[in-house]
């Protein structure tokens, strides 16, 4: 047997599909062999592979084991005189294999060979060639060197930015994304060491490589898009102590004790700077808007209220308190901000409608706490209204210009959405654009760029592939969806290369496939359109708005017991509150119904959407309907009525 192919999958199921449609085709005309070694993903990737890929050879482990003893499972068991390791989030082109292959039949002393590497996004890739991480060249990157001076032999060798991206070179390191190796080579210096769970096991290999006597070659004559990240995100915290822990432990097998050391504290003090710049820059993205709108909403109220304080409350003499500005506006604004943030408007798109419906609700909250204030403690009605209404001017205002200067429209919904372009031909670009419709993507279809032939649709058609730039230009495209099924990859590939310059973001579906698969650079993770991740109860800002009303509900819930407890069942109504609280339930949940349901997992609800219709009594289908919509459809409002409907149900048996 000539090649083993081998994948190791953690939960991208959707990558993984891509990916194993590419090797299919890649493999033609050569002896092979395909593993997967499934690290007990959760999102179906072992029922795919057994379904659409029966002659892969599939290893279902029951734990993570790692990156390193996942790939060793299927290298013990393999037969090939190759062996490529290769990552799920990537897509070769049609003679990749036969290339490296031919390559290396061809470079005896190649113990190794990775290839040119382009992002989502069509930008090389630079870690598809590196230099050996020395505490030199890991100082230079820690702290920033290398970016600086890319290119510079001294500061840049990490990168290998000296070197030509489009010319072979024996390099020290190779990515484990893709590397292809010969048998005798592992044979020779050992499997991937264990020790290393996730990162630095390719660094590893590699180095071992050399010091046996052979070479790590950089092979550029074929690429292969790397969407990098799905599997850990590269911009997580954890991603920084895993990657740099990996060095650490690199440092400690092959360097000398002074030296490990010494690498040791230099690798713990970019982590921990590390860490602390990733959660700053993410604290200050979070805070910055709010922090604005407080700052409009607190400078107006003061002006506010010097203009009625001279000219209305206290026309004869006097004024408001120094607690009003110190105490009283700055929880009003809390209060409205924090309002704003259930109803969406800090977690995705800001539309005036999520803004209002905020500042609106919040004032009724401050109205209902202003109603249970002393009598000295009441400052002022008039100012709140009025304080209402500067911030809903206010915060809609400055959105409302920013966005028609970005955009040159006053529509949010249409301005943030990409203009979309599908290159297929026939009945599959049909399928293709049924597929994008059915996922509600934001997207706007503009047309068709056939390969062959024009589509079904006609209407819709807009020239030919090789018209592509001119098109883009024209009709002012942001997102091109490839269909690979009529497009080869190394075409795909092409396109992406020779239009990376342009703001346009590509995605590519494969065939018979329900995903529309893409990522738009190397720092973050892939993202992929598919008919079932419309639903609202998907995105982890829901859920987090989901378990803050549950929090900020039950402790309003604990100062209405007085009222709340003589219509409901003392026992369970505070059984309830406390299962809410500490997070073991939430207020509303699913309808119940047999089976495993195909939803968003949340924990299980003291209400469900039954509970807002007259006639609770329905068959499942209909409940499994139900619950499909709540999941889809899911918002703050939804479960405030449906909390409101039922608080006579509070109580409930749970």
């Amino acid at each position: 047997m000539t090649l083993s192919v081998i994948i190791v999958n953690y939960n991208v199921k959707h990558f993984l599909e891509q990916a194993l449609h590419s090797v299919r085709k890649a493999c033609a005309g050569i002896d092979t062999e395909v593993w997967v070694v499934d690290n007990h993903s959760v999102d179906g990737s072992v029922e795919m592979v057994q379904q659409k890929f029966p002659e892969v050879k599939l290893i279902a482990n029951r734990e993570n084991l790692g990156f390193s003893k996942a790939n060793n499972q299927a290298i013990l068991q393999s037969g090939g005189q190759y062996v490529l390791l290769l990552n799920p989030d990537t897509v070769v082109e049609e003679d990749t294999f036969k290339k490296v292959i031919d390559f290396m039949n061809q470079t005896p002393d190649a113990g190794a060979v990775g290839v040119k590497m382009i992002d989502g996004k069509g930008n090389f890739l630079p870690e598809s060639k590196r230099g050996l991480p020395t505490p030199k060249v890991a100082f230079y990157k820690i702290f920033g060197l290398s970016k600086l001076f890319p290119r510079s032999h001294k500061f840049g060798r990490y990168h290998l930015g000296y070197l030509s991206e489009n010319e072979t070179h024996a390099v020290d390191v190779l990515a484990g994304a893709f590397m292809m190796l010969r048998k005798k080579t592992i044979d020779d210096v050992g499997l991937l060491d264990e020790t290393f769970f996730m990162y630095g096991e390719d660094i590893d290999l590699s180095y071992r490589i050399t010091k046996a006597g052979y070479k790590n070659y950089y092979f550029p004559d074929t690429t292969i898009i790397h969407y990098k990240g799905e599997s850990t995100k590269k911009t997580s915290v954890n991603y920084v102590f895993v990657f740099y822990h990996a060095m650490v432990i690199f440092a400690r097998k092959h360097y000398s004790r002074s030296l490990a050391s010494s690498f040791s504290v230099l690798i713990h003090v970019a982590i921990y700077l590390r860490a602390a710049i990733a959660l700053c820059s993410r604290l200050a993205k979070a805070l910055a808007v709010p922090l604005l709108d407080a700052s409009l909403i607190i400078t107006g109220m003061y002006y506010i209220k010097e203009y009625w304080e001279r000219n209305h409350r206290y026309v004869l003499g006097g004024e408001y308190g120094p607690e009003l500005m110190t105490y009283y506006v700055p929880t009003y604004a809390l209060i409205w901000l924090f309002s704003c943030y259930l109803h969406g408007v800090y977690g995705g798109e800001n539309t005036p409608q999520k803004i209002l419906r905020g500042i609106f609700s919040g004032t009724i909250v401050i109205a209902f706490l202003y109603a249970f204030l002393p009598e000295n403690m009441r400052n002022s009605r008039a100012l709140i209204l009025l304080g209402t209404g500067w911030a809903a001017f206010a915060l809609t205002f400055y959105r409302t210009l920013i966005h028609f200067i970005r955009f040159k429209s006053l529509n949010f919904g249409e301005s943030h959405s990409r203009k979309t372009i599908i290159v297929g031909d026939g009945e599959e670009a049909e399928r293709v654009l049924n597929l994008l419709e059915r996922s509600n993507a934001r997207t706007r279809f503009v047309g068709f760029a056939g390969i062959r032939e024009k589509p079904l649709n006609n209407n819709f058609y807009l020239g030919n592939v090789n018209e592509l730039n001119e098109i883009i230009s024209i009709f002012h495209v942001d997102e091109i969806i490839f269909c690979s099924k009529n497009l080869p990859a190394h075409r795909i590939i092409e396109w992406m290369t020779s239009i990376r310059q342009q703001e346009v973001h590509f995605k590519i579906v494969p065939e018979e496939s329900l995903f529309i698969i893409g990522s738009d650079s190397k720092d973050t993770p892939g993202d992929f359109y598919s008919i079932d991740i419309s639903l609202s109860l998907s995105k982890k800002q829901s859920l987090r708005n989901k378990r803050t009303l549950d929090i900020v509900l039950s402790l309003l819930f604990i100062g209405l017991s007085p009222v709340l407890l003589l219509i409901n069942n003392p026992i369970h109504y505070l059984q309830n509150l406390l299962h809410v609280l500490v997070g073991k339930n939430t207020w509303v949940g699913y309808a119940h119904v047999s089976g495993e349901p195909k939803l968003p997992k949340i924990k299980s609800g003291i209400l469900t959407p039954l509970d807002e219709l007259k006639n609770p009594n329905i068959d499942a289908i209909t409940m499994e309907k139900l619950n499909f919509i709540y999941a889809k459809e899911y918002s703050v409002e939804r479960d405030l009525n449906i909390i409101i409907k039922s608080l006579c149900k509070l109580g409930r048996a749970n």
